[in-house]
């Protein structure tokens, strides 16, 4: 078990003086699991460090970027040269093309592709150029896909907004702003067809994630995706990937790859950039030409492309592309560690569900198939937050909600994962 957290206590304390809720972001608060947040340290390879001195095997990865462990010597290594030279240019450089050159020879839907400094930046820019492409004004997102914080796309948001109702979700972001979102329901083709009809000739794009994440993780069912781009065909609409969580982690060529379905536009969060501040948006040539310098659609960055995150998300993408092996170890862990939790609440005759694919899951407290964010929102929150304290207390760094991700990594081992099962098999009693 681990020891006291009187320093990250002390430092939470004072972090509530300067900062709104003592957090840069809702995500790290921990009011979900009705504890405080731990103040990290550093983190090294599969573990993470508290300012306590506890030690926790790391199943966040800064949020899914660091799949190939923290501090991996390869990318590490590309930004200590890299910081030699200087930290920004707000000009063109060399790491740029490569990068880019990069992407699009492991994405299939890229042809071309801009830089960014975050995923929200990435699906806000994205659907920008989709509306300029195709001259629409609406897009279709469904309900508990989160994909940034942009004011639009604040409707049905899954993750830490989650909640019992109203549109927009967010304070602060006007009904006029997200009066061009329209929400299907994940996984029912009939609530997209409905609206295709309803709003015939003037959807933009369908932005989806292609395995949900952020309601948990919720699979597509079979022949979902092939339908959305059956219909986006149809009706001459942009098809956008929202793979900041799948990308490059399902596959080398991500979610759209594994599932062999291209759509016309994709999005990636901090994972291209190997846990820096980054983003990248791309697909069809035609459409990606509809953006500044060369068409009308504006986006811009004086940090886009930044010399160290190229650095960092080139040595990343790199050792990806070259060693395959790297997703048959956590697809084989992750089998070990969601299949092994789905057998520890059967046996334990717990209402549980474990979805997972690749080397991503949850454990939803509910006995119910979760298959959207109706069936997602049934799960027990007081029982999972008993869940993750009795997990952290253990050792084990969850996310602190119940609608996130538990990631693996390259750095795992078959010893972590039999540590974290033995924890979970004491808390269910088996």
């Amino acid at each position: 078990m681990n020891g006291n957290t009187d320093k990250s206590q002390s430092l939470f304390e004072e972090a509530k003086k300067y900062i709104p809720g003592g957090v840069n972001s809702p995500a790290r608060a921990f009011q979900a699991v009705g504890t405080t947040p731990r103040f990290i340290e550093k983190a090294d390879a599969q573990f993470i460090y508290d300012v306590d001195g506890n030690r926790y095997i790391d199943y966040i990865g800064s949020w899914g970027p660091m799949i190939l462990g923290n501090n991996n010597p390869e990318v590490l290594k590309a930004v200590q040269d890299t910081i030699m030279d200087g930290l920004s240019f707000g000009a063109a450089t060399e790491r740029e093309i490569t990068m880019a050159k990069l992407a699009c020879e492991m994405v299939p839907c890229f042809e071309m592709v801009r830089m960014v400094n975050s995923g929200t930046e990435a699906t806000m820019s994205a659907l920008r150029a989709a509306r300029g492409y195709t001259g629409r004004s609406k897009i279709l997102k469904f309900e508990g896909c989160y994909h940034g914080h942009s004011d639009g796309l604040l409707v049905k948001a899954g993750s830490a907004l989650i909640a019992e109702g109203g549109s927009p979700d967010s304070a602060g972001v006007t009904a006029n702003c997200a009066k061009d979102t329209l929400t299907a329901t994940y996984n029912d083709m009939n609530s997209v067809e409905s609206l295709f009809e309803q709003y015939k000739g003037d959807i933009a794009a369908v932005i989806i994630e292609p395995v949900a994440a952020n309601m948990g993780v919720v699979l597509p069912k079979e022949g979902f995706l092939k339908q959305l781009r059956e219909i986006c065909d149809i009706n001459k609409t942009v098809l956008i990937f929202d793979e900041v969580i799948t990308g490059f982690r399902l596959a080398s060529g991500g979610a759209q790859q594994l599932f062999g379905i291209k759509p016309d536009m994709a999005t990636f969060g901090k994972i291209i950039g190997g846990g820096m501040p980054v983003g990248a948006y791309g697909g069809k040539r035609e459409i990606m030409e509809c953006v500044a310098p060369v068409g009308k659609v504006y986006q811009a960055g004086t940090l886009s492309g930044n010399p160290v995150a190229m650095a960092a998300g080139i040595a990343q993408l790199t050792y990806l592309k070259n060693n395959p092996t790297v997703y048959e170890h956590i697809n084989a862990l992750g089998e070990m560690l969601y299949g092994g939790i789905a057998e520890i609440v059967k046996n334990a005759e717990a209402d549980c569900h474990v979805n997972y694919i690749g080397s991503i899951g949850t454990l939803f407290f509910t006995g119910e198939a979760v298959s959207d964010y109706t069936s997602a929102k049934k799960s027990d929150l007081k029982k999972y937050a008993d869940y993750f304290q009795h997990m952290m207390n253990s050792g084990n760094y969850f996310a602190p909600a119940q609608f996130e991700a538990m990631f693996i990594s390259h750095a795992h081992t078959e010893s972590d994962i039999k540590k974290t099962l033995d924890d979970a098999a004491r808390f269910f009693g088996v």
